[in-house]
């Protein structure tokens, strides 16, 4: 008698149904596990043995060999103990093999017997749902499983919990869904902020239709303290949204007890990053930076001191949404649907146009400075700004009475706007819009299209700049509660268009 448990291999965020075939069979004592296991599941013969031991249940001196099957596909990661475990109780009679068909089955034991929270349960759950099956998870992980829907889910702590279940002698409580509300509240105030006012309505026409914007300006102009104001401005994740997000952190295992955030990821990487972490990549291609800003924001200060090649890998992505990380045994497509907010200095030292403060080798340092950020990049960037320096008059200004949350509400009633335009589509900011749609939704007036084509011809710009224009001013139209675009609205995009800050 063979038993079959089954699991799942992840492939990026997808998974795949793994059958855990489980032999025990007279000959030499031994335990084999084949089927392209990587480290993690090899090592989980040691576990198994000593968690099944502090159970008071030895493994058989007899021949167990457990084949992962598809046999072509590598499987990794700590979450087949489970799956393994109960396949060796089924083979010993412990638990009936027909009280397990009906589930899929992740978890990593520890030497107690206890089982460990896992990645990727969130999508396991998904994938199980849609086979109509349930879920035997962690504890900790039952709460992101309930996102599944209408599912069985069994999460347990150790494994005595599990064969007291099945053997009808203890009932194991279902899993509720839980929110992590702390990190949806913790965001600093746009009020503290004085002075900066072009900033701040960048900002918030930024945050109006998720466009990607870069701010630049000497050195303690508060272009981060800016960028930090920005999750606090934006409006929480929509449902879809939310499961995009937490299947992405369910699979990276940052799902906190299994809590969901409704909160935007920000992320914002050191300039030291490589390609492979702010792309994606590795031995087992992992998502990277800009897969765990989906659906939120990517912030990168010091623009030009990241790699030139890590910048440029941004390009597609920025464009598609998504990024796909091939490597020689996996080819793997994740999301990047991502917000990109970036600062610089305009040199190297920092102080360009500053007589007391500024190199002796302006303007030729902010040449080579800025030419570290190419051009077709300079180009995918909807909203150029610059932030001066802070002057003691702004410093002595009362704070502003206008906080983050007055402008939050500006920015969702923009939101809803767009939201109720591309119904039926699958985007739902102007930043999105593109082709067709776009010439509909934010063709200019009769002065507005002729500004609009002065600008194309003084300013050089590309088509791609042409089209970020109007993305931009369809949103300034949407906070104004305009139907149409304007000569105003074409006006005040033109303004952060911005390619040459020399």
């Amino acid at each position: 008698m063979v038993a079959h448990i089954n699991t799942v291999a992840f492939q990026g965020i997808t998974p795949k149904t793994v059958d855990v075939q489980v032999h025990i069979a007279s000959g030499m004592p031994a335990f084999s596990i084949v089927g392209l296991p990587d480290k993690a599941v090899g090592e989980s013969k040691e576990r198994i043995r000593s968690a099944m031991n502090s159970l008071g249940l030895s493994l058989p001196p007899s021949r167990m060999t457990v084949n992962l099957a598809p046999a072509d596909v590598i499987k990794e990661g700590s979450h087949y103990d489970l799956a393994i475990a109960l396949g060796l109780m089924v083979e010993m009679n412990v638990i009936k093999a027909d009280e397990l068909s009906r589930y899929i089955v992740l978890g990593e034991l520890s030497l107690d017997g206890s089982i460990t929270n896992v990645a990727g349960t969130l999508p396991a759950a998904i994938h199980a749902a849609s086979l109509g099956m349930g879920v035997i998870c962690p504890q900790k992980n039952g709460p992101e499983a309930c996102w599944a829907g209408e599912i069985e889910i069994i999460a347990a702590n150790n494994l005595l919990e599990l064969i007291n279940h099945f053997k009808g002698t203890q009932v194991i409580t279902p899993p509720t869904i839980k929110f992590d509300e702390a990190a949806n509240t913790n965001y600093p105030d746009m009020r503290d902020i004085k002075g900066q006012e072009t900033a701040k309505r960048a900002l918030e026409v930024a945050a109006s239709g998720g466009h990607n914007m870069l701010m630049m300006g000497p050195p303690g102009s508060g272009k981060s303290m800016l960028a930090s104001r920005l999750p606090g401005i934006t409006p929480d994740l929509t449902s879809n949204e939310m499961l995009d997000v937490s299947m992405i952190e369910s699979i990276t295992n940052n799902l906190e007890e299994g809590k969901v955030k409704r909160s935007r990821p920000f992320r914002d990487p050191h300039h030291s990053c490589s390609m492979a972490a702010m792309i994606g990549g590795g031995k087992r291609a992992l998502p990277g930076e800009i897969t765990l800003a989906h659906n939120g924001v990517l912030f990168l200060d010091e623009l030009p001191e990241f790699p030139r090649q890590v910048l440029d890998s941004l390009r597609q992505p920025l464009e598609t949404g998504k990024v796909m990380v091939s490597r020689a045994s996996a080819h793997v497509t994740y999301p990047a649907n991502f917000q990109l907010v970036a600062a610089m200095n305009p040199c190297r030292c920092g102080y360009l146009g500053d007589a007391n403060r500024a190199c002796n080798k302006a303007p030729k340092c902010a040449v080579d400075y800025q030419s570290k950020i190419s051009g077709p990049l300079f180009d995918r960037i909807d909203i150029h700004i610059e932030v001066p320096p802070v002057t003691p008059m702004d410093l002595n200004k009362e704070p502003p009475k206008e906080g983050s949350k007055e402008v939050l509400d500006r920015v969702q009633n923009s939101r809803e706007i767009q939201k109720e335009r591309y119904k039926g589509l699958d985007f739902n900011t102007n930043s999105r819009a593109d082709g067709e749609v776009l010439m509909q939704v934010a063709k200019p007036d009769n002065e507005g299209s002729k500004m609009l084509d002065v600008a194309f011809e003084k300013m050089g710009l590309s088509m791609r700049g042409y089209n970020r224009v109007l993305r931009v001013a369809r949103t300034i139209a949407d906070m104004n509660a305009s139907e149409n675009v304007k000569k105003e609205h074409i006006a005040e995009a033109i303004g952060y268009r911005k390619v040459n800050f020399m």
